[in-house]
């Protein structure tokens, strides 16, 4: 933009009245090219325009005037239309140079933006003083095509339209402008070219304008291409036509505010000289009509000139007389002013007067007291402000740096040999190629053990914790005075920069203190020449020039000297030097935290080194045994023989059609029973020397497995510790769930007092790997937090060694599946959210190992105790798309998300899915069931955990005697009979219990 605004109708017309003369320099200005930009459109003659080689102009004004504006006074009094102001136009609401055209109320004020050529109406709030480097001519000039003038009778809307038309023409355009001449008021008469247009031929074209026609000798619209001179100023010193005073002249000069109670603004006095536009018909008079016929149009245009020059000078008597008074208002606030001044300026005297008397008192009091406050700051320790503290910490730092010990690297070099080493055993398959590698391994570790020993001597004469203390005290006190550092990278430029300031500060701080110094001894050296001065016993006499004189120079230093010390001392530190010594500090903690760091790896280092030296002794005193084992397995063998054997003897006894004694078949339950139970005590210590072993490997012998292939040691470790090579199906007191067995073999039978169901999966040589993989994933992320995990554990897991099945053994929960419960006794809301609380802490268990449930359904999930639930397990024969192809029905709801129906894979989200339409019951949890059913790609099992409606205090509900009582019942009659299976037998045919 090149002004504050648009050509417009609603944009204020200034009109100025040319009657004087017109001037030209016919050697400097005639036929000068300017080049500018149209700011601002009057008529379709006239306009304002910028010179383009003073954009920069234009862009300084803006910034200076936006600094000082905001903060400048208001105007009051009286205005002055030769001075400039600082206008906020309303538009875009920022400052402009302004000058005032006419005062229209005690508020209102017509104002001209002399940079861009529009008016506007301003309140006096809107305008402000500016100071004097801003008080110089506009930018902005104001132009009239040559040779051109309005049409006479031209109506309101064809001027509008003509100003419109100049406007596309000019405005915001780069224009050449051939100056033909100047008014003087500086309105410059040019010929305006845009490219290869001459704008005002096409001004004329459209009829917006006409030429002026040469009728007398007064006419100066004349031009004279080949010679420009006497002819030229002739014309040009004739009178200028007037703009016309139009009936409906509100139309095209209205400013953009309206004034109460009148539509227009009246601007006689200031119409645009040389817009010559007659009075149409309609405005004459009735004898104007009525005209001889011999009157020629020449009268009528004199006739009405002399109207429009007796309206202006009226209007100039009117300006003239409100001129008058606010000239007597001003002398009468002057005086005032200068009565006030004078008054002001007797107290001060009289202040002065009173003031000089206690001159040399008051002055000597004030000195004494800032050498009295120099000599407090002198004694405290300022050193901080120079930042002595960080050098101190610098040179603690570079003098005493520890450094990593040399035979650390060394030991780092062996301990990945070693490591490599014992990885290349883990993954060997061939005995020769393996008892190669043992031996290389054994060589590493003699050298891992050696350099061991080299690294624990020589951190043992390392002051680790002395050096770790003198740190930590460093830091500690660095943070008590400069606070929180910076996070910077490291650099030395830094510190180098830190020293170069701190050069400086202290030469300076040297020399201020040297001259406060000398300029004291100056002073006393004065004190005490003058006392001679003023003893009447010393009798040589001394002339004025030898004692006073210089006391006024030297007082002078001496207060210059004190306050420039104590600027150094007191005065709040810059910018700069604040960065400086923060980035210094931030510099000397991170070399802090480093060597902290340092020694933290060292001692760590250290302490692994002590632990493994001892252990690699005991280890390599005593290899690993399988003795133990084999004797364990030696014992299991023996007592699974004798157990068959009973359970034989008991089979031929109950087969047998003799009578038998009942007691001598209850001795042998009673032995069959005892030898059960000392089959699993030996399958859980052989599991607890599996378990021994399998940490041996891991640490120290990963050749173990290939060594002695027959103990079976890696398809443990591959089972995560689940898989058992012991137990066989035949040897549990097995009772068929006919009930809960529609997919696969279920038996139920206890072990130790505890009540398990065992399944079997039918398998094959390639689904077996597969089978043990799943279950020990899953036991995996069972064993991370056990009972908090949300899941169902899994106990044993063992293989047939006569048919192709998988048996898995896992707790038995009678009437504990949600379906079951819900179907007998509804869970109340905070049951059911302790509940499906745990579900979900299974489901993030699940999701955080990478496992997909896949098919979670009321029959897999478990309220234990009414209180705590958790996820059984599923179908580990299965993949996850093949759990998710069952139809899995809650009520009428669908268990099946979306996407799964569309072929997508499973995902968390479609556990989720499943996991929302199971808490369908509870009204409690509306919101987090829109979030799981409807905005599922964002949600989380670790979000839900998190849902308001599970942040219940802790603590157990409140006790409800009537349901306690019911459920310990069936409890007890569950596991005293088996018979009420078929109770809950219908409850169950929708899916199975405990599995999926």
């Amino acid at each position: 933009m090149w002004g504050p605004g648009h050509f417009s109708r609603a944009s204020a017309v200034e009109s100025v009245s040319f009657s004087g003369i017109v001037q030209m320099d016919e050697d400097t200005h005639y036929n000068k090219v300017e080049d500018v930009v149209g700011s601002h459109v009057e008529d379709a003659v006239t306009f304002w325009a910028q010179s383009i080689s003073r954009n920069k102009d234009i862009m300084k004004i803006g910034c200076s005037l936006s600094e000082v504006c905001p903060h400048a006074n208001s105007v009051f009094g009286n205005l002055d239309p030769k001075k400039i102001y600082g206008g906020l136009f309303s538009e875009d609401k920022c400052w402009y140079r302004c000058k005032v055209l006419k005062v229209i109320s005690d508020e209102k004020c017509l104002v001209r933006y002399v940079d861009y050529g529009n008016t506007e109406i301003l309140s006096r709030s809107d305008i402000v003083e500016i100071p004097s480097d801003l008080q110089f001519s506009s930018v902005a000039k104001k132009y009239r095509l040559w040779g051109l003038q309005i049409p006479s009778g031209q109506e309101v809307t064809q001027f509008d339209q003509g100003r419109t038309f100049l406007g596309s023409l000019i405005f915001e355009k780069e224009i050449k402008m051939r100056i033909k001449a100047t008014y003087q008021d500086g309105t410059v008469i040019a010929q305006a070219e845009y490219g290869t247009v001459d704008i005002g031929e096409e001004v004329a074209k459209k009829g917006f304008a006409e030429k002026c026609k040469l009728t007398s000798s007064t006419n100066i619209c004349e031009e004279k291409k080949s010679d420009p001179g006497p002819l030229v100023l002739r014309n040009l010193k004739g009178p200028i036509p007037l703009w016309g005073h139009r009936s409906n002249q509100s139309a095209f000069s209205r400013p953009k505010g309206r004034l109460s109670g009148r539509p227009t603004l009246d601007l006689k006095n200031e119409n645009d000289a040389g817009n010559h536009v007659t009075f149409p018909k309609e405005s004459l008079t009735v004898g104007d009509f009525n005209l001889p016929s011999n009157v020629s149009l020449a009268k009528i245009k004199q006739d009405q000139k002399l109207i429009e020059e007796n309206e202006k000078l009226k209007t100039e008597k009117e300006i003239l007389l409100e001129s008058c008074k606010a000239l007597e208002s001003k002398v009468e606030q002057t005086a005032q002013e200068l009565q006030q001044e004078k008054a002001t300026t007797m107290d001060l005297t009289k202040h002065l007067e009173s003031t000089l008397k206690t001159r040399v008192g008051t002055r000597m009091k004030n000195l004494a007291a800032k050498v009295e406050l120099l000599k407090e700051i002198r004694r405290v320790n300022i050193s901080i402000r120079f930042g002595n503290d960080l050098s101190d910490a610098i040179q603690v730092l570079d003098e005493e740096c520890f450094t990593i010990p040399a035979s650390l690297n060394e030991l780092e070099i062996i301990w990945t040999e070693y490591n490599m080493a014992q990885e290349k055993i883990k993954t060997c398959q061939n005995v020769n190629e393996g008892n190669i590698l043992i031996a290389k391994r054994n060589e590493v570790q003699q050298k891992l053990y050696m350099a061991v020993e080299v690294f624990i001597l020589e951190v043992d004469e390392l002051p680790l914790n002395k050096r770790l203390k003198t740190l930590q005290d460093l830091s500690a006190s660095l943070e008590a005075v400069y606070g929180q550092a910076n996070e910077g990278t490291n650099s030395e430029e830094i510190l180098k920069k830190f020293y170069d300031w701190k050069c400086d500060k202290r030469e300076e701080f040297t020399s201020v203190r040297s001259e406060t110094e000398v300029s004291l001894q100056r002073l006393m050296a004065w004190f005490q020449s003058t006392l001679k001065a003023f003893d009447l016993s010393v009798e040589e006499s001394l002339t004025f020039e030898d004692t006073i004189g210089n006391i006024d120079e030297i007082l002078e230093k001496t207060e210059s000297s004190i306050c420039k010390e104590l600027e150094i001392s007191l005065v709040e530190q810059g910018d700069a030097d604040k960065e400086i010594i923060l980035n210094t500090y931030s510099q000397v903690l991170q070399k802090i935290h480093s060597e902290e760091r340092l020694i933290a790896t060292v001692q760590s280092k250290y302490k692994h080194s002590i632990e493994f030296k001892k252990q690699i002794i005991e280890c390599l005193n005593n290899s690993p045994n399988l003795d133990h084992l084999l004797s364990i397995k030696k014992t299991l063998k023996s007592l699974k023989a004798r157990l068959r054997w009973k359970l034989v003897e008991k089979n031929n006894l109950e087969e047998s059609d003799d009578d038998h004694d009942g007691s001598e078949i209850e001795k042998i339950k009673q032995e069959i029973t005892q030898l059960r139970k000392s089959v699993f005590q030996e399958i859980y210590r052989e599991q607890e020397e599996y378990e021994k072993l399998n940490s041996l490997v891991q640490k120290w012998f990963p050749e173990l497995p290939l060594l002695h292939p027959e103990i079976g040691l890696l398809k443990y470790m591959n089972s995560g510790g689940l898989l058992t090579m012991s137990l066989e199906r035949d040897l549990l007191d097995a009772e068929p769930m006919k009930e809960l067995s529609s997919k696969r073999p279920l038996v139920c039978s206890e072990i130790n007092g505890q009540i398990i169901l065992l399944k079997g999966y039918s398998v094959d040589v390639d689904t077996e790997a597969r089978v043990i993989q799943r279950a020990a994933t899953y036991h995996r992320a069972w064993r991370e937090a056990k009972e908090e995990s949300g899941l169902l554990p899994l106990i044993f897991l063992f293989l047939c060694k006569s048919d192709p099945m998988a048996y898995l053994m896992v707790p038995y929960y009678p009437r504990a599946n949600l379906s079951a419960v819900q179907a007998s006794m509804p869970l109340t809301s905070e049951e059911a959210l302790k509940v499906m609380k745990g579900v979900a802490q299974g489901l993030h268990t699940l999701h955080k190992a990478d496992i997909i449930h896949g098919s979670l359904h009321q029959n897999n999930v478990f309220a234990l105790n009414r209180e705590r639930g958790i996820i059984g397990d599923f179908d580990f024969t299965k993949s996850v798309s093949q759990r998710t192809s069952v139809n899995m029905m809650v009520g009428d709801l669908n268990l099946i998300s979306p996407e799964l129906k569309m072929g997508k894979p499973a995902s968390p989200s479609s556990d989720l899915y499943a996991y929302g339409c199971l808490l369908l019951w509870d009204d409690n949890v509306k919101s987090l069931l829109c979030s799981l059913i409807c905005c599922r790609s964002s949600m989380t099992a670790e979000q839900v955990l998190n849902a308001e409606c599970f942040l219940l205090p802790k603590g157990k509900s409140p006790p409800n005697p009537e349901k306690d009582t019911e459920y310990t019942q069936c409890k007890e009659e569950e596991e005293l009979k088996m018979e009420n299976l078929d109770k809950y037998k219908g409850n169950t045919r929708s899916g199975e219990a405990n599995f999926d």
